[in-house]
């Protein structure tokens, strides 16, 4: 493979840009009969196929096993193993079975989601014209080899990056690659030499854009990886980015662990030492283990994000990984390209006017017939004039037209009308105006003079300042003297006035922009369209352009420069794709978490490196392979209901994620503590795993849970050093009000190592089951905050079958006995007085720390 690569390489050196036709055909060793067979297949076997570079899907059986890596049920397996080891059957089956439905679920949802996306992949255009032994023929694009010769009509994508050696009208939309609102004109003479940038050579075009108007044909001078297309692939293919949501979810699980294993290794000690019994104290410590882990929190993790993504697909966004539902929610900028994402992708007429930019309606007229009459291919600004509205011409004649070329930038119809001929003309400003010797004002023709000239160059620069595309348009009026015009009738024109093209923005865009500002979302735009364009949309939008940067800017500063700059810049023009990638890097920097929108090539790279990137169905292939998130229609108002969903599905992730640390931590100090005082182990490993197996399976629930809509109204990055102050703030009191129940246990009942067990594990698995309702809002449960059904039945239902245990025969497999009614009573006041004093302490806590 790198030898191929080195060969093509050695072909990339050539200046095939700025050489002349022969040369090129030289060095490539081909002709404008194209290559035989042969020669093709001699070159396929060196350069390999025409295609981008893709990263290997992994086999299903590989994606399951890679998902038992996570640190938590490496963590449920070590158990398990010791657990088997030594004989304990049904804890190690209790824990093995957390671990898989916690691993399978997980899998099941994110594998459903990526075939949902693959289904969306849309087929590009399989086969390309080329010169084969001469003669035109329809190969596969994947078979296109350096020195074929590629006919180009419109509709073609482009196959592989081209020299273009003939062409006639021939316009390229490269918006994909570079973000420009416009076609570009193509040419097949050798490029200026003054032209460093390879997007801005006019005789080249590029894999992955497409024909809008003529007809080319071009030499095949880079194939697969080595053209501007296949080298973002293969810069992709390499990149591996750790978005927020996974650092976030990494730092917990460890803080987790660290807890755990300092935890276990003292109560170890302890009960090793106090009772002799190393194998007991062993599994004892092990059940301790599986108890603080959180080991649904993949599981859960996995549920959430599945009814995310679900209520997301319900509004025509598909998921196709499911993390980065969250951080959709987290996401506090919002980095978005222009052309097509905050624009119609569509050219329209906005404006026409006199030369004065006042509206003027015989301006359009004359526009109008201009478009109407000419039979050359129709590009896209003369499509754009007859749809803006259709005029009744049927009183003018064509008599003659003078074609569009390159060298004049200007194309003229001559046209008759009540016994005259009038020749009217559009085209670039600059040209119309060398060819102009009056210009009409309310009516009055007057002349043109150097100083009138520089005004009327002023008003014109002001339509182009604005963003627009702008042609001028003039007309001269004539007795009827001729039926055949040429160039050279261009003169002594009357300029008539402008008319201004743009790529307007969405109706939805400016309501959608002011929603997301709501939610805390900063918008910063990020485009390879010019600057001019992009000032004007983005003040049509809402956006405040809060400084501009270009990439040629950007490509002067250091790293540490950038990270300042992007702080107080809030729209990015001319980037190319790996300035878009840095700019989202250097955001990182700073510690924000980054969304990236758009649809073309030159967007691959920032999508790939956003915490969430998002797409839209008919992007471009290696757009939506980036994405994270595709938008089945091409609107932004599912962008704010979909930050709302990703704050809503992290909310009841950190539910789980409070609570169960929190509890977990009190109830290994209550054994810590327990082992200390208790001549027997506080409760039976057995015990252990069946409590933390209840306890996980009323979470179920959670993520039908509602959430509070002032929760809903910023963004929620992970905050791992706030969870581990609400665990230590709030695991103690759990462990207070066990303390009681041991005293209420042993001064009141004076319970045998059995009745204790059960009294505790009774105490434990209420109070860690109940405390959800205080813990999963900020307000007053159930009067200021109704949790939903099925969170109140779930929990209900797991406290249910914890009362029932002790009186069923399965009582004696777990150890448990029968308590007296009068526990019951005591219970109730235990539980009762907890989540009294759980919610006190919230309030307090809340008001020092906030609510996360």
């Amino acid at each position: 493979m790198d030898n191929k690569l080195s060969l093509i390489s050695g072909l990339s050196d050539f200046d095939y840009a700025r050489c002349a036709h022969e040369a090129l055909f030289e060095k490539f060793a081909t002709s404008q009969k194209g290559l035989t067979d042969h020669e093709a297949r001699e070159r396929l076997s060196v350069y390999g196929y025409n295609e981008p570079a893709k990263k290997k899907k992994r086999a299903v059986l590989f994606e399951i096993l890679s998902r038992f890596l996570n640190p938590l049920v490496i963590v449920l397996l070590v158990i398990a193993g010791f657990s088997l080891f030594f004989g304990e059957k049904i804890s190690a089956l209790l824990v093995v079975l957390m671990a898989l439905i916690s691993v399978l679920l997980s899998f099941v949802q994110e594998h459903r989601a990526g075939r949902e996306a693959e289904k969306l992949s849309e087929m590009v255009r399989a086969t390309a014209t080329v010169y084969r032994n001469g003669r035109a023929r329809e190969i596969p694009i994947r078979e296109i080899v350096p020195g074929d010769i590629v006919d180009l009509f419109a509709g073609d994508m482009i196959p592989a990056d081209l020299r273009i050696i003939f062409c006639k009208d021939l316009f390229i939309n490269q918006a994909s690659l570079t973000g420009e609102s416009f076609p570009v004109e193509k040419t097949a003479g050798p490029a200026d030499p003054k032209t460093q940038s390879p997007v801005d050579m006019t005789n080249i075009a590029f894999m992955g854009s497409s024909v809008v108007s003529g007809t080319g044909l071009g030499v095949a001078v880079k194939t697969g990886v080595a053209t501007q297309f296949g080298e973002l692939s293969r810069r992709l293919a390499s990149i591996q980015i750790e978005s927020s949501f996974d650092k976030g979810i990494r730092s917990f699980t460890w803080l987790m662990i660290r807890f755990m294993l300092i935890l276990v290794v003292v109560i170890f000690a302890v009960n090793a030492f106090l009772r002799g019994n190393i194998v007991q104290a062993l599994l004892f410590s092990l059940a301790v283990a599986v108890g603080l882990t959180p080991e649904m929190l993949p599981m859960l993790v996995a549920i959430n994000l599945s009814k995310g993504a679900l209520a997301m697909s319900k509004k025509d966004v598909i998921v196709k990984r499911l993390n980065s539902i969250q951080n959709f929610g987290a996401m506090n900028v919002l980095c978005t390209d222009k052309t097509g994402t905050l624009t119609l992708d569509r050219i329209v007429l906005e404006k026409h006017c006199d030369v004065v930019r006042q509206e003027d309606d015989e301006v359009l007229k004359l526009a109008f017939i201009n478009s109407y009459y000419q039979t050359g291919l129709k590009n896209i600004l003369d499509r754009a004039i007859l749809k803006h509205e259709k005029l009744k011409i049927e009183d003018y004649a064509k008599i003659d037209e003078i074609p569009f070329d390159f060298s004049r930038k200007m194309m003229s119809v001559v046209v008759g009308s009540e016994g005259r001929h009038t020749l009217i003309s559009k085209g670039a400003p600059e040209e119309i105006f060398k060819r102009c010797a009056t210009y009409e004002l309310e009516g009055e023709t007057l002349e043109i003079n150097q100083m009138i000239l520089t005004d009327l160059k002023e008003e014109c620069d002001r339509l182009s300042a604005e963003g627009f595309r702008v042609l001028a348009v003039a007309y001269r009026s004539m007795d009827i003297s001729k039926e055949r015009y040429t160039k050279d009738d261009e003169q002594g024109l009357v300029l008539k006035g402008y008319i201004a093209f743009l790529d307007p923005p969405k109706p939805t865009t400016k309501k959608t922009i002011e929603a997301l500002r709501r939610l805390g979302i900063e918008l910063k735009v990020l485009t390879g369209d010019n600057e001019l364009v992009t000032r004007k949309i983005c003040i049509d939008v809402g956006i405040s352009v809060m400084g501009l940067a270009t990439g040629d800017a950007i490509d002067k500063i250091s790293d540490e420069e950038l990270a300042e700059l992007v702080e107080v810049t809030s729209v990015f023009a001319r980037l190319s794709p790996l300035q878009k990638e840095r700019v989202i890097r250097a955001l990182h920097r700073n510690k924000h978490v980054v969304g990236y929108l758009g649809d073309g090539i030159n967007d691959a790279a920032a999508l790939k490196a956003a915490d969430v990137g998002i797409s839209v169905n008919n992007a471009v292939d290696i757009a939506k392979e980036s994405a994270d998130i595709i938008l089945l229609k091409k609107s932004l108002i599912v962008l704010a209901e979909g930050v709302t969903e990703g704050r809503r599905t992290f909310g009841n992730i950190l539910k789980y994620i409070k609570m169960g640390s929190s509890s977990n931590f009190g109830n290994m100090i209550s054994m810590t503590g327990a082992s200390l005082c208790l001549p027997f182990l506080p409760m039976l490993p057995i015990q252990i795993l069946l409590n933390n197996f209840l306890y996980d399976l009323s979470q179920i629930a959670v993520p039908t849970d509602e959430v509070d809509d002032e929760y809903l109204l910023r963004s929620r990055p992970w905050n791992v050093g706030y969870i581990k102050k609400f665990m230590l703030f709030f695991g103690p009191i759990s462990s207070v009000f066990d303390f009681v129940t041991f005293g209420v246990l042993l001064f009141l009942f004076n319970a045998s190592p059995k009745l204790f067990h059960t009294g505790w594990f009774l105490e434990s698995l209420i109070t860690q089951t109940l405390v959800i309702y205080v813990i999963r809002t900020g307000k007053i449960p159930f009067v200021e905050s109704r949790p939903s059904p099925f969170l109140m039945f779930s929990s209900i239902y797991i406290v249910t079958i914890g009362l029932l245990i002790p009186f069923t025969p399965l009582s004696k497999y777990f150890g448990f006995v029968q308590p007296p009614p009068l526990y019951f009573a005591a219970l109730v006041c235990i539980v009762a007085a907890y989540l009294w004093v759980v919610q006190t302490v919230k309030s307090k806590f809340i008001d020092k720390y906030g609510y996360e």
